[in-house]
C-alpha cells in the first residue's frame, strides 16, 4: 500500500523551519477510484497540484520538506481526526456545529470543489478509522517528530503549510493597492506565530514581485490552529498561492512559465530558511 507521505531530509540541517504540503498528494487507491462517480480530471480538482514541487528546494536550503502522497480526496490531513462526516459515513456522531463537515469537507470528504460528490451512499465506520490509520495518523506522527527536532536544535521551529487555492477563491479577498492577492499568508490573525514571521513572509514574496494580503480569506486552516504555538516555540504559518500563477486550472498542467515562477518561489524558501526567531538564541551551531 503507498506510503501516506514523502520526506525529503537536508544534507545538513541549517534551519528550523519544516515545510509541509499536506494536499499535494495524487496516488489514488484504486479501490477508492471504482467507488468515485466523478471523472479523472474532477476527483483531482481538490488537489494542491505541484505545490510540493515548488516547494521542493526546502531541502537544499537546510530545511525538510514533507509531502503527502494520498490525495485530499481520499484523507483530509488539514482536518482534525474527529471531523467526521455522519452525512458520509454510517456510524460517525455529530459533533456540535461544524460548518466544514457540514459542508462535506471533514477528514474524509464527501465532495471535491464546486461541491461535487465523491460518490453516492455513505461508506462504513471501519473504511474511515482505515483511511486515518493509514494516511493521516502517519503524516501526523512525522510532523510532530520533524517539529520537536527543529525546536530541541534550534530553539524553535517554524512551520511553513503550504497550500494552493484556486484562482476563483480569489474574488474573495480585499484587494491590495487595487489588485487582487496573489499569496495570502494566514497566522490565525496573530495566534499561530510570532509577528516577525508573517512580516518577513510577507517581504519575501513582495520581493520576488507577488501581491500578499494577509488571513483573508483564508486565516490559516486545522494544521496551523494544532501546531502554531509561539508560547511553546512553534511557529506556524500557511502559505496559500493562487493556482493560475503557475498552472492551467482545467487541465491540470503546468504552464508555460513555470519555471519563472518555480525560481521566484525558492528565492522565497531560501528566505524563509534563514528566518529566525531574534528572542530565541540559537542553539544549533
Amino acid at each position: 500500500m503507498t506510503s501516506a507521505f514523502t520526506l525529503s531530509e537536508p544534507s545538513r540541517w541549517t534551519s528550523p523551519a519544516v515545510f509541509s504540503s499536506p494536499h499535494s498528494g495524487d496516488r489514488y487507491p484504486a479501490e477508492f477510484l471504482a467507488t468515485t462517480e466523478l471523472d479523472p480530471m474532477s476527483i483531482r480538482s481538490s488537489e494542491d497540484a505541484f505545490v510540493d514541487r515548488l516547494f521542493a528546494t526546502a531541502p537544499s536550503h537546510g530545511a525538510p520538506l514533507l509531502a503527502a502522497t494520498l490525495p485530499r480526496a481520499y484523507v483530509d490531513l488539514n482536518r482534525g481526526a474527529d471531523e467526521l462526516d455522519p452525512a458520509l459515513i454510517v456510524g460517525a456522531q455529530r459533533r456540535g456545529a461544524n460548518p466544514r463537515v457540514a459542508a462535506g469537507l471533514g477528514v474524509i470528504p464527501r465532495v471535491v470543489s464546486e461541491g461535487r460528490p465523491i460518490r453516492s451512499g455513505k461508506i462504513p465506520l471501519r473504511e474511515a478509522f482505515r483511511r486515518l490509520r493509514h494516511g493521516y495518523h502517519p503524516y501526523h506522527a512525522q510532523l510532530d517528530t520533524l517539529l520537536a527536532r527543529q525546536r530541541d536544535a534550534f530553539g524553535h521551529a517554524i512551520l511553513i503549510d503550504c497550500h494552493s487555492m484556486p484562482h476563483d477563491a480569489v474574488g474573495a479577498a480585499p484587494l491590495v493597492r487595487g489588485r487582487r492577492p496573489e499569496v495570502i499568508l494566514g497566522d490565525r490573525f496573530g495566534a499561530a506565530c510570532g509577528r516577525w514571521l508573517i512580516d518577513g513572509a510577507a517581504e519575501l514574496f513582495a520581493g520576488q514581485g507577488f501581491v500578499v494580503a494577509r488571513n483573508a480569506p483564508f486565516a490559516g486552516g486545522y494544521i496551523t490552529q494544532q501546531y502554531g504555538r509561539p508560547a511553546r516555540g512553534v511557529h506556524a504559518l500557511q502559505i496559500e498561492i493562487d493556482r493560475a500563477l503557475y498552472m492551467d486550472e482545467r487541465r491540470l498542467a503546468p504552464r508555460h512559465d513555470y519555471d519563472d515562477v518555480a525560481a521566484r518561489i525558492d528565492a522565497v524558501v531560501a528566505g524563509l530558511s534563514r528566518l529566525m526567531d531574534a528572542a530565541t538564541p540559537l542553539a544549533a551551531e
